[in-house]
């Protein structure tokens, strides 16, 4: 008689970076799983990879697949519960290359769309000015999308960046040709704003401020994408934070110590008095009260717990004295896995 035995897949989660539009998510997505025994999700809003695997691959292997795909990615550190140095400045440092770009694109955009839409504003050599104020938007300010774009072509993929880059660039070097080689640089060309047709080669026709229109507004959108994320991590953290630090811990006779919540253990029974937040989920194994847990369902009205309830940690105690055992600890915890979801 043969015994067959199948191992469980492990699962792991990791944080995905590099990744512009969903088409790389799908890239990444596509990667993993063409590995043997591998099976991975990835979630392009959330910038993370779920991947389950056999015995016959290894994490390094993962990560090592999907930077052969032109991104990077790392085990996402744990869940904290408390803010970690600098870490408020580190965040605050991630938007601003975005943003200074942004600035940049937007202050020098406006006038070049502004010169190319309106007649009036096209004295003897606007065109040269409009030259000069979108050469930096087009190669510092869109250098992020030249970057993605080159880095996609290396892998022989084309993603959003690729068309961005494309894109701008063909509309200055057009310009540059006309301009330098074409009739686009004489003294006192105009663009006249009409809405005719008309046939031509071209030679005298720049769009700088396409060039540059399309990268500033691009940027934004990336910018207000970024910020809005970073946005919903904040709110998060910040309940994270509410969750208690300290808790008091009920020994086998009966005495009472105070430990960091950190420190808990499955089937540690700790006490909860009126006006504490409950430190982890457990159950409740002594007492009765009114427990708000407000903060993490928006139910308004305290619910009422007894001997053998369930409790949620960093819910607000409103009641009664209450000794609950811990079933749950650390990234276990429901409030840990609302932290991962997002």
């Amino acid at each position: 008689m043969t015994t067959s035995t199948t191992s469980t897949p492990t699962e792991v989660e990791l944080a995905i970076g590099g990744m512009t539009c969903a088409s790389c998510a799908a890239r990444i997505e596509k990667k993993l799983n063409r590995m043997g025994g591998v099976t991975a999700t990835v979630n392009y809003a959330t910038e993370k990879a779920k991947v389950s695997f056999t015995d016959g691959v290894s994490v390094p292997e993962l990560i090592a697949t999907v930077e052969a795909t032109g991104y990077t990615a790392h085990e996402p550190e744990p869940v904290r519960t408390e803010p970690a140095p600098g870490a408020e400045a580190e965040e605050a440092d991630a938007l601003r290359p975005l943003r200074q770009r942004l600035v940049t694109a937007v202050l020098l955009a406006v006038p070049v769309i502004a010169m190319a839409m309106v007649p009036a504003l096209q004295f003897t050599y606007w065109q040269w000015l409009s030259l000069t104020l979108a050469a930096p938007v087009v190669t510092y300010a869109a250098w992020p999308f030249h970057r993605a774009a080159f880095t996609n072509a290396r892998h022989g993929a084309a993603t959003m960046d690729t068309l961005i880059s494309v894109g701008t660039s063909a509309a200055f070097l057009w310009s540059l040709w006309a301009l330098f080689l074409g009739t686009a640089g004489t003294p006192g060309m105009t663009h006249p704003f009409e809405l005719t047709i008309a046939r031509g080669d071209g030679s005298g026709n720049i769009y700088l401020e396409a060039a540059a229109g399309v990268t500033a507004f691009i940027l934004a959108g990336r910018y207000f994408e970024a910020r809005s994320k970073r946005k919903a991590g904040a709110a998060l953290k910040a309940l994270l934070e509410l969750g208690a630090k300290d808790v008091t811990v009920l020994g086998a006779d009966g005495t009472e110590r105070t430990v960091p919540t950190a420190e808990l253990a499955v089937g540690d029974r700790f006490l909860v008095r009126p006006g504490e937040k409950i430190a982890t989920d457990g159950t409740v194994v002594e007492g009765a009260s009114a427990v708000d847990a407000s903060m993490l369902t928006g139910e308004s009205v305290p619910v009422e717990v007894g001997v053998g309830d369930g409790v949620t940690g960093a819910t607000l105690n409103a009641g009664g004295r209450l000794v609950v055992e811990a079933t749950r600890v650390g990234a276990d915890t429901q409030l840990a896995r609302m932290a991962k979801l997002v």
